[in-house]
C-alpha cells in the first residue's frame, strides 16, 4: 500500500427522488432570509416549485444565464446580489447555472445551495470558470464549494436525451482525468472506477428509455462522483484543452466534453498505464469490452449517440493553431509532456472521429487496481 493524502472539502449531500421538496428547508438550515434564486430557461419549472416553496425567503431571481460565464454576465449577478442583501445562492440548473452561482459567491462570499439537473459534476467542486476577451479562466477557490447540494434525479427526467448522453460523457471526462492526476488517492481510485461503472451502465438504459428513473439515479450519482474526483484531484490535458473550445471559440461545453475525451484518453495512455488499467476494469463490469481504454470510451459515446468528433461542433483544422498555442501555453498537468505536436494530433484525430488505436491494451480487474502505480 502506498502512501497518500486525501485531502475533501465536502458539502452536505441531499440525495433522493422528490428531495427537490426540501430546498427551503435546508435554505432554513443554512439561516437564509435573502435568497437569490439563480437558474436558466431550460431548468424554470424546477425552479419555479423552488420560488414557491421560498416564500418570502426569495429576494429576487437571476436567469441571464449564459454558458462559460461571461465576466460582464457575472457582474450583473454580483450587483443584484449585493443589492437585495442576499445572504444565500440558490442555483438550479446544470453548469451554467451553479458556474454563475459560483462567480457571485466568489466575489461576496456568500453560501451557494446547488440543485443539479444535469450530470456536469460543478457543484461539488470549488472550481470556478469565468471567460472574457475570448479567453476561459478557471480556478480553486473553496468559497465557491456549495454548502448543500440537493440530488433529484427526477429533476434530470425532462433533460432531453441527446444533452443528458453528452453530459454524462462531460462527467465521465472528470473521473478519467483524475486517475492520471498526480494527487490521486486510492480512495480517488475507487470512487472514479465507481463512477465511471455507473455512467457506462446507466447511460446507455436512459437512452433506451429517458424516464428510467433508477437509471437516471444511477447517473446522477455518478456525476456526483465525478464532480468530487474532479474537485480533489488536478486536471490535465483534456479539461485544458475544453476550457479553451470553449471560451476562445464558444463550443458547448458538455458536447465538447464528450467529443475530446476519448482522444485525451489515448493521447496519455501509455503514460498512465495504472489509469488505463482501471478504466479499463470499469469498462468491462458495465459491459464494454474494448481493445484499450480510449477504445471503450469512445464505444460508450457511440452506442448513444453522443458527440465524437468535433467537425460536428463547428470546430476545423484552421482552428487547430491557435487552440495549440493556448493549450501548450497553459501547461496543464499531465502524465504525458503537452508539446506541440501531440496536441496537434490529438484535435486533429478528434475532428476526425474515428475509433482511437492503442498499442498498448490493458487488464486489470478489482482486486490489483489500487496496486502501485
Amino acid at each position: 500500500m502506498r502512501d497518500f493524502i486525501h485531502d475533501v472539502p465536502a458539502a452536505r449531500l441531499v440525495f433522493g427522488s422528490g428531495f427537490i421538496s426540501r430546498a427551503s428547508a435546508e435554505a432554513d438550515r443554512l439561516k437564509a432570509k435573502s435568497v437569490m434564486l439563480i437558474s436558466g430557461g431550460p431548468e424554470s419549472i424546477y425552479a419555479d416549485a423552488v420560488a414557491e416553496q421560498l416564500g418570502n425567503k426569495l429576494s429576487s431571481r437571476f436567469s441571464n444565464v449564459v454558458m462559460h460565464v461571461p465576466v460582464e454576465v457575472a457582474r450583473l449577478a454580483i450587483e443584484q446580489a449585493r443589492d437585495t442583501a442576499a445572504d444565500l445562492l440558490l442555483a438550479v440548473g446544470g453548469g451554467s447555472s451553479i458556474g454563475m452561482a459560483k462567480a457571485v459567491a466568489k466575489e461576496l462570499h456568500l453560501p451557494i445551495l446547488a440543485i443539479p439537473t444535469t450530470y456536469a459534476g460543478s457543484e461539488m467542486t470549488s472550481i470556478w470558470g469565468m471567460t472574457q476577451n475570448s479567453r476561459k479562466t478557471t480556478g480553486r477557490d473553496l468559497a465557491v464549494l456549495p454548502a448543500t447540494v440537493i440530488y433529484d434525479p427526477e429533476t434530470t427526467l425532462t433533460l432531453p436525451v441527446d444533452l443528458s448522453m453528452a453530459s454524462g460523457m462531460n462527467a465521465l471526462a472528470h473521473l478519467i482525468e483524475a486517475l492520471y492526476a498526480p494527487d490521486v488517492s486510492p480512495i480517488s481510485v475507487l470512487q472514479c472506477q465507481e463512477g465511471i461503472r455507473l455512467l457506462a451502465h446507466s447511460l446507455p438504459l436512459i437512452k433506451q428509455n429517458p424516464l428510467d428513473l433508477e437509471a437516471r439515479s444511477e447517473a446522477q450519482f455518478g456525476s456526483s462522483l465525478a464532480g468530487w474526483a474532479l474537485g480533489t484531484n488536478a486536471m490535465g490535458i483534456h479539461h485544458k484543452i475544453c476550457h479553451t473550445l470553449g471560451g476562445t471559440f464558444n463550443l458547448p461545453h458538455a458536447q465538447t466534453h464528450s467529443a475530446v475525451i476519448a482522444y485525451a484518453t489515448a493521447f496519455n495512455e501509455l503514460d498512465a498505464p495504472f489509469a488505463m488499467g482501471v478504466i479499463r476494469a470499469a469498462f468491462l463490469e458495465a459491459g464494454f469490452d474494448a481493445p484499450s481504454a480510449a477504445a471503450a470510451v469512445w464505444q460508450l459515446a457511440n452506442s448513444i449517440g453522443a458527440p465524437t468528433n468535433l467537425h460536428d461542433l463547428g470546430f476545423t483544422a484552421n482552428d487547430i493553431p491557435q487552440t495549440v498555442e493556448i493549450v501548450v501555453a497553459g501547461q496543464p498537468t499531465n502524465p504525458r509532456l503537452v508539446d506541440p505536436d501531440g496536441v496537434r494530433e490529438l484535435l486533429s484525430a478528434a475532428i476526425e472521429g474515428k475509433v482511437p488505436t492503442s498499442s498498448a491494451p490493458l487488464r486489470i480487474t478489482r482486486s490489483n487496481k489500487l496496486k502501485e502505480k
